[in-house]
């Protein structure tokens, strides 16, 4: 080799030292520094130092975390604190994290990057810590305040006022949780509107007017038969009721069986006298059981009578006494199985 080739050469490789050497000077003055696109739960941090991006992180990221969870629900609040759900950000950690991503590669690689601006792709994510415990008390608090059970529609005898149903209310718990989860870990909005679903009653008012297409209600003290259909009074007729000892029995019946001209199974009893255990044929003088029968209960049943000095006392021995036009004009319209409301 010739001289100034050597010389030449021995240039070169002082070049490539001394240029090496500023390549490596350079990115050592940036081995604090964040790359430019680095983003942190996503604040942006590129280009600043670590100690920068640790306060800017802790500005927009872990002082909003201080906040409290507000859950609504018109007028109904509910509240968790920071303090209570034991919230806390790794702020040193995930700047750390994205120091270390955003140096990645080598010496040469990322002077270059430095040196003309480009962006590191470095997403580092939220690392938000809090208390489960905590949340699962919140949404079970959340949830029994919130609950409101479904009410089946009721019938009030004797008087038949009707109570409407109403809707009821539950909380969807697992959406709730999952809602405050997401809202402890984030700087945004900490309102979470309450999410809810309705829960039907399973008797309605029409319900009701199904059930009791026709009924009669036997008021006693005010000696009065009430008839309805669909739950509407369509007439009132005034009747006799068993008298003291022998009372009509009160409770909630029905119509067990019907007869026009019924025979009379007369009780073994002594008021009976001679008639004790007999049976009396049907349409005779001696039948009491006047033209018609509806049998209710235990050998007691609605009834006409030609007594009709009797209607509107106690005097019966335990059935209900009809004039025999009310009781015709009743028996027509009432079959088996109507219930039959004694008061």
């Amino acid at each position: 080799m010739g001289q100034k080739s050597f010389i030449f050469v021995v240039l070169l490789l002082l070049a490539l030292i001394v240029g090496a050497g500023g390549v490596y000077a350079y990115d050592s003055s940036n081995s604090e520094r964040m790359a430019e696109g680095v983003t942190v739960a996503g604040v942006p941090v590129g280009g600043m130092t670590t100690s920068e991006a640790r306060a800017e992180v802790q500005e927009q990221v872990a002082a909003p975390l201080n906040r409290p969870i507000v859950i609504r629900r018109a007028e109904q609040r509910f509240t968790l604190s920071a303090q209570d759900a034991d919230v806390s950000a790794d702020v040193g950690g995930m700047v750390d994290e994205a120091l270390r991503a955003s140096r990645e590669g080598n010496v040469a690689t990322r002077a270059w990057r430095d040196a003309t601006d480009g962006e590191a792709n470095v997403r580092v994510k939220a690392r938000v810590s809090y208390s489960k415990e905590a949340v699962q008390g919140l949404v079970k608090r959340v949830a029994k305040g919130v609950y409101r059970p479904a009410r089946d529609a009721t019938l009030d005898f004797p008087a038949l006022t009707k109570v409407s149903s109403q809707n009821g209310l539950e909380v969807k718990t697992g959406k709730l949780e999952g809602k405050v989860r997401a809202a402890l870990t984030r700087s945004g909005d900490r309102t979470i509107a309450i999410p809810t679903r309705t829960t039907r009653a399973k008797v309605t008012k029409q319900d009701l007017v199904e059930k009791y297409p026709t009924l009669m209600v036997v008021d006693r003290g005010a000696f009065r038969l009430r008839f309805y259909k669909n739950l509407k009074l369509q007439k009132e007729y005034t009747i006799a009721v068993g008298q003291v000892g022998l009372e009509t029995p009160a409770g909630l019946y029905s119509v067990q069986n019907k007869a026009v001209d019924p025979a009379w199974s007369v009780p073994n009893s002594d008021w009976a006298g001679s008639l004790a255990g007999t049976v009396v044929p049907g349409g005779t003088a001696e039948n009491p059981l006047k033209s018609r029968w509806m049998g209710i209960y235990d050998g007691a049943g609605i009834h006409g009578t030609d007594d009709v000095a009797s209607l509107g006392t106690a005097a019966s021995h335990g059935c209900v006494r009809m004039a025999v036009p009310d009781v015709i004009e009743l028996y027509d319209q009432v079959a088996v199985s109507t219930p039959v409301y004694v008061a």
